[in-house]
């Protein structure tokens, strides 16, 4: 760890302690203010003095909780949903503590409104200090500050793409300072004469093609000059796999885990589902009835687009979208397609000036003759989508999931893109939010796999807060 991120963990330590005290303070006090009083008379003692001695002694033990559960871990590239989700759930265990001791001495705390508030405010300070020092820690990144400095070896289209972000993207806080692009014996002595004029923190693989023996010495060479080894896989080349450990008979057996959306994990998936999704279609209902009259208005025809897409394992179901292109020319396998429509997307699609997506199985049409007016600005602002709320209300989709592709072009995925298929699809997804309709297939698939292998309710909250501003963010194929 960097000199600066230890002084940010040093630095969060009375922080914490000073938000907690401050929000046991502020609940105190709007518990006794006049307005609360008045509303609801205090019938017990509370003596002030007893309280913040009380408080003191809290807070310390909030924040040796705190340190158990990793909150003074800090690095600059970890992201401010899941600071803030830690928070929440450091303050809940503080919380959970606060209750026991309620249990063990009564007389301590007689007011569930001072104990509740003051969960609140811990959780209202420290995510807002953690926020500030997040967003100050990333300035100084900006200004070269506090940067770790990588060595990156490869020659693919993976080391391209590290380079272009760290470059642009100063506030992730990595500084290449060298590139090579291999690691052979001649290289490693090239490195190490670089050591000894540059500082560097850690060197990162971005070729999974690199050989065996290569690998062994880029890992050795990394420890024995301490410095952080890192490994950027190619998801379509290397199979990133969970596994279990169990035992039997006395033998270690290994099961791979696809995805970590099973049991439990699966349950609570579908129940937000659900949940969300009917108070989705409640607060957009009368964005429906306008798309409704509109699309009507504009163009003779149904309202819905009906196709049928590839579900979870494969399975095809019937997808609900608002209909965008003339009635007669919709493409698919579903009630509304039609063979001129078909034929129509055949044509469109074998124009490469037209054709986004070149790569199969997929097509994406730049300004497709077929959409009608109305059809354009549904597209634009993903309005078309709402009616797979539907969809997720039957469970043939969920609201975060991989894109839902037609079953004539999912027909065409080879062995590697059916990963895909081991979860339900989504509304949106890690793909929809990184690029939308412009990721090339291939990307598209290595962020569905990721996701598929990295599920977790954090990574879903992440996702749909982020689905505005992919909406907002202009595309090439609408």
């Amino acid at each position: 760890m960097k000199r600066s991120e230890l002084f940010f963990s040093f630095l969060l330590v009375p922080l914490d302690y000073i938000a907690i005290v401050l929000a046991g303070l502020t609940a105190y006090y709007i518990r006794f203010a006049d307005f609360t009083t008045s509303i609801r008379p205090a019938i017990f003692t509370l003596p002030f003095r007893d309280y913040l001695n009380a408080l003191f002694l809290i807070a310390l033990l909030w924040v040796i909780i705190f340190a158990f559960l990793g909150l003074y871990n800090i690095k600059g590239t970890k992201k401010i949903v899941k600071e803030f989700y830690a928070v929440v759930s450091a303050c809940s265990t503080g919380f959970m503590l606060i209750v026991i001791l309620i249990f063990m001495q009564r007389e301590l705390f007689d007011s569930r409104f001072i104990v509740l508030a003051g969960l609140l405010f811990a959780i209202l300070y420290i995510s807002l200090y953690r926020i500030l020092i997040r967003l100050f820690q990333r300035l100084l990144f900006k200004k070269g500050i506090g940067v770790r400095n990588v060595v990156l070896v490869g020659n693919t289209k993976t080391t391209d793409v590290l380079m272009q972000e760290f470059s642009t993207n100063k506030r992730l806080g990595y500084n290449i300072v060298k590139r090579v692009r291999d690691f052979k014996i001649e290289t490693s002595q090239e490195v190490f004469e670089f050591l000894k004029s540059k500082e560097v923190d850690e060197i990162i693989q971005s070729d999974p093609n690199l050989s065996k023996a290569e690998t062994l010495l880029l890992f050795d060479f990394a420890d024995e000059n301490h410095l952080t080894f890192k490994y950027a896989a190619d998801l379509l080349g290397t199979k990133v796999l969970k596994t279990e450990v169990s035992e039997l008979s006395g033998i270690p057996v290994v099961e791979v885990k696809k995805t970590p959306l099973d049991g439990w994990g699966r349950i609570a998936k579908r129940i937000a589902d659900f949940l969300a999704a009917l108070i989705l279609i409640i607060v957009l209902s009368p964005v429906m009835l306008l798309a409704i009259i509109a699309i009507k208005i504009d163009s003779r025809g149904p309202i819905l687009y009906l196709d049928y897409r590839t579900g979870q394992y494969g399975k095809r179901f019937l997808f609900f979208k608002f209909r965008s292109m003339v009635a007669d020319l919709c493409d698919g396998e579903g009630p509304s397609a039609t063979d001129a429509g078909n034929k129509a997307m055949q044509k469109l699609a074998a124009d490469s000036r037209l054709n986004t997506r070149n790569d199969q199985p997929l097509h994406k049409i730049k300004d497709d003759p077929r959409i009608t007016r109305v059809g354009k600005f549904i597209r634009r602002w993903s309005i078309d989508e709402l009616p797979q709320l539907f969809n997720v209300i039957r469970g043939d989709i969920s609201l975060v999931g991989p894109r839902p592709h037609m079953t004539m072009e999912t027909a065409l995925y080879e062995s590697r893109h059916k990963k895909v298929f081991a979860i339900k699809p989504g509304i949106t997804g890690l793909a929809q939010i990184s690029g939308r309709s412009d990721l090339s297939f291939d990307e598209e698939v290595k962020l569905d796999t990721y996701y598929i292998e990295n599920w977790s309710m954090l990574l879903d909250l992440s996702i749909l807060l982020r689905t505005p501003l992919a909406v907002i963010r202009e595309r090439k194929a609408e």
